[in-house]
């Protein structure tokens, strides 16, 4: 099997992440927005200039799967996680927890990183329970 195709913007902020130098693109109005990006999502502005994320994010929402799709399904049962980290919001999977329903709840606070997705070893982003929870 051959490596998996990258996609540049996307697979460098992936890269970048998994260093620990997570960031997102900001305007000068301050929305922000991940890459690729060239000009703001929310305004126009051309200005985007790359912050480093948060250490750690809030979660806002968060969903147990127990049914997934062909490429999800080896990680079955999961929490994936909608968290506030900033400027941006980042969405992934909860691991280093039990799936429960109840192992994550809103306002926990998480790490963000990459790791593998367990059907086809392809990355995504993995949240961690912070050390402070």
């Amino acid at each position: 099997m051959s490596a998996p195709e990258r996609n540049g913007g996307h697979d460098a902020w992936l890269d970048a992440l998994a260093d620990g130098e997570g960031y997102a693109l900001v305007c000068p109005d301050g929305h922000g927005s991940l890459p690729p990006r060239r000009v703001c999502p929310e305004c126009g502005a051309d200005s985007l200039t790359a912050e480093p994320l948060a250490e750690t994010g809030t979660v806002e929402t968060r969903s147990v799967v127990h049914v997934a799709g062909p490429r999800f399904a080896a990680d079955t049962p999961y929490v994936t996680a909608i968290a506030d980290f900033g400027p941006v919001r980042l969405t992934g999977i909860v691991r280093g927890i039990d799936p429960a329903a109840d192992a994550v709840a809103v306002g926990d606070r998480l790490t963000a990183t990459v790791e593998e997705r367990g059907g086809d070893g392809d990355s995504l982003v993995a949240f961690r329970p912070a050390d402070d929870e």
